[in-house]
């Protein structure tokens, strides 16, 4: 690597040694979850044992925090507390905190003379010792950010299985299947590992059918729903009657085209909805004893060809058919290709 333009100046050691892309990939996810003081033990534990290597770097963001970095020594207090939720697995209650004399473990760890002045900060390593998570190959589990399905990549003989988190780019997903010794994409053997989608997915996916581009288009769609999304994709899938993760993706990038009434489950609610809380009318509660909820839910019902299921009412107002509108892309998932490669 040529050049490192990172807040992690630690890092500048990595300069002219030889990375990997899914190496820097991974190392600056981890860095990305860490908060300011996570970031100075990290750092400071970095210059303290002198790592020049990225395979001890992405090990050790698995155990700095084991360690005490004093940045400021204006509030003896808070150093003696964080400095006990170090020792501590980085937590403690309240109670704890309450009845421990911060100022005087702050004062016994400094007096101790064990620390390590460095660029960023007093260094206390506690003990703390480097352990080979990652061993240079298999990068250790670790769920980032919008990752909502872990695959095991079974691999060729000889080799480890990979893992695999989803959504993920092409590059990644062709890079993790080399490392497992894999080099025909369309035949790449998976179990699901890790699952973090919604219930009606998790019963449709097949691993014998679903191959890995089918999925990861499926994650991405899923992934960029907000909560409320998510919880509406279910119930359209119940409408639905998807087959596969293909179908699953249509019906997530297509979500607008379905209307979804949460908690509504009979033609008189249907109709009590639409009249009192829908805002298309003007509801009067002197004449609620007038309202023919039930008729005009069932009205509703019958121009729409709405269900109702666990999550609620459902209807589909999308002018291509339902089915043709599943099937619409599923002839361009038909899996990656390792030409070239």
């Amino acid at each position: 690597m040529d050049e490192l333009d990172s807040f992690y100046t630690v890092l500048n050691e990595l300069t002219g040694k030889s990375v990997t892309l899914d190496e820097l990939d991974y190392l600056a996810k981890r860095l990305d979850s860490f908060d300011d003081g996570e970031a100075a033990q990290f750092q400071g534990m970095a210059h303290k044992l002198g790592i020049t290597q990225i395979k001890d770097f992405i090990n050790l963001t698995f155990c700095c925090q084991r360690a005490t970095v004093i940045t400021d020594f204006s509030d003896l207090k808070e150093i003696g507390q964080e400095h006990y939720m170090n020792l501590n697995g980085g937590s403690a209650s309240m109670e704890e905190l309450e009845n421990l004399d911060g100022v005087e473990t702050a004062l016994l760890l400094i007096d101790s003379g064990a620390g390590t002045v460095t660029p960023y900060g007093v260094v206390y390593d506690n003990g703390m010792r480097l352990e080979q998570l990652y061993n240079g190959r298999q990068f250790p589990e670790y769920l980032y950010d919008n990752s909502n399905l872990g695959l095991k990549i079974m691999p060729a003989e000889g080799q480890k299985p990979e893992l695999l988190w989803l959504p993920a780019s092409e590059q990644q997903i062709r890079r993790t299947l080399l490392r497992a010794g894999v080099r025909d994409a369309g035949t790449a053997q998976y179990t699901i590992d890790a699952f973090f989608l919604q219930k009606e997915v998790g019963e449709l996916l097949d691993e014998k059918q679903d191959n890995l581009t089918a999925l990861n288009a499926m994650s991405s769609a899923i992934a960029k729903l907000d909560e409320k999304g998510q919880n509406k994709l279910e119930a359209v899938i119940v409408f639905a009657d998807p087959k596969n993760a293909a179908q699953i993706c249509q019906l997530a990038k297509n979500l607008d085209l379905f209307s979804f009434i949460p908690g509504v489950h009979t033609p008189e609610e249907y109709g009590k909805y639409m009249i009192q809380e829908s805002g298309r009318f003007e509801y009067d509660d002197n004449l609620d004893g007038f309202y023919d909820y039930k008729g005009y839910g069932e009205q509703r019902i019958r121009e729409e060809g709405g269900w109702f299921n666990d999550y609620g009412y459902v209807s589909y107002h999308g002018e291509t058919p339902l089915q043709d509108l599943m099937e619409a892309e599923a002839i361009h998932q038909t899996g990656l290709t390792m030409g070239g490669i």
